[in-house]
């Protein structure tokens, strides 16, 4: 559903409108199958709860958003059940737990202000997206891993074509292939030559015989490229949704209060809601909610960014309000599928809001909203580039 030119912030009218008919409707996917469109929060976070909802790709029903065949089947575990889905998940839980990822913080903080520093010394305009909000959490994500980050534009190129909605079938197996085949050979180096890295974790898996190499390579894939292209388009996304909000730039420019910088954060992520497809499952079983009867084998997409909208939850929700009250979003979905990197996520987020906008306080954009490209072709939504200047 495509978002309205002049409100790119908000949702698309079309799906807003379906909130306002009900919690569920019926939507055409691209192969004309109808599955459930699940729109306020309520039942939101009911069915994502709910054990009778799979996330299993492979069944028959699941309102895959492209086709998918061969390896994009494989993406781990994030599209597996329980008890498959616990056992992998398990393996990589430790380094993104919120004490580990709390010592980050000053490595993150030196990561900000070296990229800062080097803007401010450059020319002027400058790409954010190129020059800060890319490169922030693909050098975290590659620290954590045991990425060279040296590899970057390989990395990110491919996780570009994976992640488009137009790209073709062909296309999108290759990328995923080539990203595998990269992540393989860098597990096969950790058997070798261990380091204190994730990858390296994986690896002794793979030693221990509780992983696959293939196995690891796919995680591997999937962590490198959600650990970079979320963050990275919350960045750029909410610095241009500050920018265009002046008072609530304001306020969060000018405190030193770490709680309002926390606030702040989860309200820019329940206001954006940058995963663009919805949540994606299909029911085992007749699911009896709100009225209707979800049958067992039908698709269910959970449309967050309305869900995050709810004015059922939250009051005047298409206001932007950095003071408000915002935990219980579900940006980062909820249940047992609920993501990984969040604490991550938080941290990097933290980081930038509270030191992008101080150490430059006269950043404004370069150019025209109308004349920003917008991420309407992805997955993940954000913006293509983001002149700025001071």
């Amino acid at each position: 559903m495509p978002r309205a030119a002049r409100c790119p912030f908000d949702p698309p009218p079309e799906a807003k409108a379906k909130q306002e008919e009900g919690p569920l409707a019926r939507v055409r996917l691209w192969d004309g199958r109808t599955p459930w469109l699940v729109t306020r929060y309520a039942e939101q976070r009911a069915l994502m709860a709910d054990p009778r909802v799979s996330s299993d790709i492979r069944r028959p029903g699941y309102p895959s958003p492209a086709p998918v065949t061969g390896e994009g089947s494989k993406i781990s575990f994030i599209l597996m059940d329980d008890p498959e889905h616990a056992r992998l998940r398990r393996m990589v839980t430790a380094p993104f737990a919120v004490r580990r990822v709390a010592a980050m913080r000053p490595a993150i903080q030196k990561i900000v202000d070296d990229l800062i520093d080097e803007m401010l010394a450059g020319p002027k305009p400058v790409d954010l997206v190129e020059a800060f909000a890319l490169p922030v959490p693909s050098l975290v994500i590659c620290e954590l891993l045991g990425v060279p980050y040296s590899d970057h534009d390989f990395f990110q190129d491919n996780s570009k074509v994976m992640i488009r909605q137009t790209t073709a079938v062909e296309q999108r197996q290759a990328a995923i292939g080539a990203l595998a085949a990269y992540l393989d050979e860098l597990v096969g180096a950790k058997l070798t030559e261990p380091g204190d890295d994730l990858l390296s974790g994986l690896a002794s898996r793979v030693e221990a015989g509780e992983l696959t190499r293939a196995e690891a390579a796919q995680m591997g894939v999937l962590l490198l490229v959600a650990g970079h292209e979320t963050t990275a388009n919350m960045i750029a996304l909410g610095t241009l949704a500050l920018l265009e909000h002046p008072e609530q730039l304001a306020r969060l420019r000018d405190t030193d209060d770490e709680k309002l910088v926390s606030t702040a954060v989860e309200e820019l992520l329940r206001y954006l809601n940058i995963t663009h497809n919805g949540r994606r499952r299909v029911a085992t079983e007749d699911i009896e909610i709100a009225g209707e009867t979800i049958k067992a084998g039908e698709g269910i997409i959970l449309a967050n960014d309305i869900g995050n909208r709810d004015p059922e939850v939250f009051a005047d929700p298409d206001r932007l309000d950095v003071g408000r009250d915002a935990r219980r979003h579900i940006a980062f979905g909820f249940g047992v599928h609920q993501c990984l990197g969040q604490s991550l996520a938080r941290l990097e987020l933290q980081v930038v809001y509270s030191t992008l906008y101080r150490r430059i306080p006269t950043l404004r954009a370069a150019t025209e909203l109308d004349e920003i490209p917008f991420k309407h072709d992805g997955a993940v939504y954000g913006v293509y580039e983001l002149p700025v200047t001071w």
